[in-house]
């Protein structure tokens, strides 16, 4: 599943990444705001090889910027907290290799399925599985205009969820009954 390709880890600590990260992102409102709106002009060679060392592509990083510029959401510190989920689990659970999987879009559930009466709840946990594991396609976000509003109502956020798919693997009725305590639905 891992394509085998190892990006180099970069010698940076915990601060540095990122101050680093904080930067990309800095620079890619400006670009945003100059008018390169598209993540093939929005983001330098550079930019792009740092963000995959830290198991980030440009279309991820371009999405929450976009939406934080036409919709005020999400915050830089929410986007860090998820890209440092993503980037432990890129480096300590997949050794820093990128998987050579892109789900499809058919693979998600619908956004009308739902799960114990909770619709979005199996669309999202599908999300931050691919997340994580850098198989997301290019037309679908984790933290979109559909799962912030969600997460809100199951009062959580982008990153606790994200870290409780993680912790949950494979166990979707744990997620499940976590929401549903978090929403106090249980």
């Amino acid at each position: 599943m891992f394509s085998g390709v190892r990006y180099p880890v970069p010698n940076m600590s915990m601060h540095d990444w990122q101050e680093r990260f904080r930067d990309v992102y800095d620079r890619s409102i400006v670009a945003w705001q100059g008018g390169r709106r598209t993540p093939k002009t929005m983001f330098t060679t550079d930019d792009a090889a740092y963000l995959a060392s830290i198991g980030c592509t440009r279309q991820e990083l371009f999405d929450f910027v976009d939406d934080a510029q036409n919709y005020g959401e999400p915050d830089f510190d929410t986007v860090l907290a998820v890209q440092a989920i993503r980037r432990d689990y890129f480096l300590n659970v997949m050794g820093g290799k990128a998987s050579r999987r892109v789900a499809s879009m058919d693979d998600l559930p619908a956004k009308t399925d739902a799960v114990d009466g909770i619709e979005w709840l199996p669309r999202i946990i599908e999300k931050a599985r691919l997340k994580l594991r850098g198989e997301m396609p290019p037309d679908l976000m984790y933290g979109c205009g559909g799962d912030r509003p969600f997460l809100r109502r199951m009062k959580m956020t982008l990153p606790d969820f994200l870290k409780l798919v993680w912790e949950s693997g494979t166990d979707d009725r744990r997620i499940i009954d976590a929401v549903k305590r978090s929403a106090r639905l249980a």
